[in-house]
């Protein structure tokens, strides 16, 4: 069997990842953050996803609310998007990817860089952490 295969909502970051692909070749780098979310969005939704776009998650400590969360993205339900146009992805982002798993309790984050013409992601598991391809 792949292993590929057998990690959370693999498939569908596959997906994630060719549409991010399309968007860069679209706009090329040198754009904002939020200039490569609404082509995203726009490029999930062509291909029949479900996308959220900046949902609000509140945050309790004790019962009481102490934060809220934001996402860029949520795709079908299953998979969270953070895009970055940064030169790398720091243990600060993951950290966040972390966090956002444990209160949404989905079990995969994708991290997309669209800084240079060759676009780069990070998956991270909330099962494992450490995983990353």
């Amino acid at each position: 069997m792949n292993a590929d295969k057998d990690r959370p909502h693999w498939e569908l970051s596959e997906v994630i990842i060719g549409a991010a692909m399309t968007v860069l070749n679209k706009l090329k780098p040198g754009l904002n953050e939020k200039a490569y979310e609404n082509a995203l969005v726009i490029e999930l939704r062509k291909r029949g996803h479900f996308v959220e776009q900046q949902r609000r998650f509140d945050v309790y400590y004790d019962g009481l609310v102490v934060d809220t969360l934001v996402p860029d993205l949520i795709v079908d339900g299953k998979v969270i998007v953070d895009l970055k146009v940064t030169e790398t992805f720091t243990d600060t982002h993951s950290a966040q990817m972390i966090g956002y798993l444990a209160i949404t309790e989905l079990e995969l984050a994708l991290l997309l860089n669209f800084k240079f013409a060759r676009l780069s992601w990070k998956r991270i598991a909330r099962s494992n952490p450490r995983l990353s391809a």
